[in-house]
């Protein structure tokens, strides 16, 4: 218990997950979509974000735009240069969601704000964008987030300084109209049929996304399926036991940490309707999570934290395979097992887990026959459900 966590950095390494890879093949559905191109200009998009209309996740991609990138941006839209267009996803009437051009729409709106994020800051921003839909006031307002947006253009010729340098929006002069009334192609999206889901939008996210870099399954789910049970997630994602047990400090740059916590959540509560894929699995759980409520949300997260007590007595590698890499396999076993008749009872985790039975669980050899192959397969899964409700003990 008084082991010195291991602070390591490598987010690449720190998770031992066969599934990471199955979870993407899974059969597609034929679908029928619509595009429609719009020419929306700058002051148009911008007021889309201030009011919600367009919503831009925080947790979709951080901001990771420099200055000078994001001015070059604006440089172009001022001259009249034509900028890459962006797609938007609509969810309902006057609702959208950003699946490419992120990036482009957060410069224009920190132009137009005047303000420009601290690097080390965009973090904790983006968990702030998320909760509000955009940056409160008085955030844009405070030094320790944000720097003036001043434009950082380079030379045009050697000591001839670029005459849009160091203006920022309020001193465009003669060039704020003309940049406020600049039209940038917008392709609006939007699903026909299949009527009964909305994987399409998943599928886009998949492989519409800037610079050819997919993003990874749990990012597309937060932008998609973006809820009060998501931003509870997100709360206990960081809290200092469940740190410990990962095995790395600072939550994952892809959210793998947090797609641990929804499929042992997704199994706690689906487990027994679990069909293949892990992916459409967890889609179809994540939609349905939209719906819960404050009360509900609020007794899943009093839950995990009763969880997380129960843990006390667990080593730092307790949830780590024999590479001493985190194991999604264990650890959502034991976590279902764990809260299933406290969950089933609407009460707390009473009692704190037997670290032997954990180490019983690991070297199990038919725990581990489930565990290496095909871990999403329904037969391995249940097999693993199976053999930690028979294993762990809860010492009260």
């Amino acid at each position: 218990m008084e082991e010195i966590m291991e602070n390591r950095t490598d987010q690449e390494s720190w998770y031992d997950d066969e599934s990471t890879y199955e979870e993407w093949e899974y059969p597609l559905h034929e679908y029928e979509l619509t595009a429609s191109p719009n020419d929306f200009n700058v002051i148009t998009l911008f007021n889309f974000i201030e009011s919600g209309t367009v919503k831009i996740p925080g947790f979709q991609r951080n901001y990771v735009w420099d200055l000078k990138r994001a001015s070059k941006l604006i440089e172009s839209m001022i001259i009249g240069l034509p900028v890459p267009q962006i797609f938007l996803y609509e969810e309902s009437r006057n609702r959208f969601l950003v699946i490419d051009g992120q990036q482009r729409l957060m410069s224009i709106y920190y132009f137009i704000k005047q303000r420009f994020p601290k690097k080390e800051k965009r973090t904790e921003l983006r968990r702030i964008f998320d909760e509000h839909g955009k940056i409160p006031d008085e955030i844009l307002e405070n030094d320790h987030y944000f720097t003036k947006f001043n434009l950082n253009l380079p030379e045009q010729l050697p000591n001839q300084r670029n005459k849009f340098s160091r203006l920022n929006y309020s001193t465009l002069s003669e060039y704020r109209s003309a940049f406020d009334l600049r039209p940038i192609r917008s392709v609006i999206v939007k699903q026909v049929s299949p009527k009964d889901d909305n994987s399409a939008i998943y599928e886009i996210f998949n492989r519409l996304n800037s610079g050819g870099i997919n993003l990874m399954p749990q990012e597309i789910r937060m932008s998609l399926y973006h809820s009060i049970f998501y931003d509870m997630l997100y709360r206990v994602n960081i809290k200092k036991e469940w740190r410990r047990l990962t095995g790395i400090t600072e939550p994952d740059l892809h959210m793998k940490d947090i797609e641990f916590l929804l499929r042992g959540f997704a199994m706690l509560i689906n487990g027994d309707k679990y069909n293949p894929s892990m992916v459409k699995f967890l889609n179809a759980f994540s939609l349905h999570a939209r719906d819960y409520e404050n009360e509900g949300v609020k007794y899943f997260e009093s839950l995990f934290e009763s969880f997380l007590e129960s843990c006390i007595n667990l080593s730092n590698d307790a949830f780590q395979s024999t590479v001493k890499r985190f194991s999604i396999t264990l650890f959502e076993s034991i976590f279902a097992t764990t809260c299933k008749e406290a969950y089933a009872n609407k009460k707390m985790v009473v009692g704190k887990i037997d670290p032997g039975s954990v180490s019983q669980m690991k070297t199990d050899s038919k725990f581990l026959a489930a565990a290496e192959k095909t871990t999403t397969s329904k037969s391995n899964l249940l097999t693993r459900l199976k053999r930690a409700s028979e294993i762990i003990k809860i010492i009260e």
